[in-house]
């Protein structure tokens, strides 16, 4: 579980969406977030739009089972069109919590506090 972790973070760090979706089932359920592998993967090509140096960094990961809990340090600089907001060329840096639930090396259950609303309260 540990090595799929590593897996998907390399992948969203290289901005890869190919191989994030490998590692995303079709049907994914995301909590309070449309789910299904298209939405995920549209968000993450949002992000990388707006942020186009965006990483993640993990701090912490508890594995249990088929699940994962993971603490994150995400950062970028806002260069491109995010949600409506222009480019300031600031830097961000959020803290993010996600649960993940695994079935065949894909993730089927998210959920978790990243969210825009962080984003933007730093554009500001």
């Amino acid at each position: 579980m540990r090595e799929w972790f590593a897996d998907y973070l390399e992948a969203c760090n290289r901005h890869d969406l190919d191989a994030v979706r490998e590692l995303i089932d079709p049907s994914v359920r995301r909590a309070h977030l449309p789910g299904g592998v298209d939405v995920w993967i549209s968000d993450l090509a949002d992000l990388f739009q707006g942020f186009a140096d965006w990483r993640w960094r993990r701090i912490q990961i508890i594995v249990e089972e088929d699940r994962l809990a993971v603490h994150l340090r995400a950062s970028g600089t806002h260069t491109g069109i995010f949600l409506g907001a222009t480019p300031t060329r600031q830097h961000v840096n959020i803290a993010e919590f996600g649960f993940f639930r695994l079935a065949k090396g894909r993730v089927v259950e998210y959920s978790g506090t990243a969210g825009n609303g962080q984003l933007l309260s730093q554009l500001g």
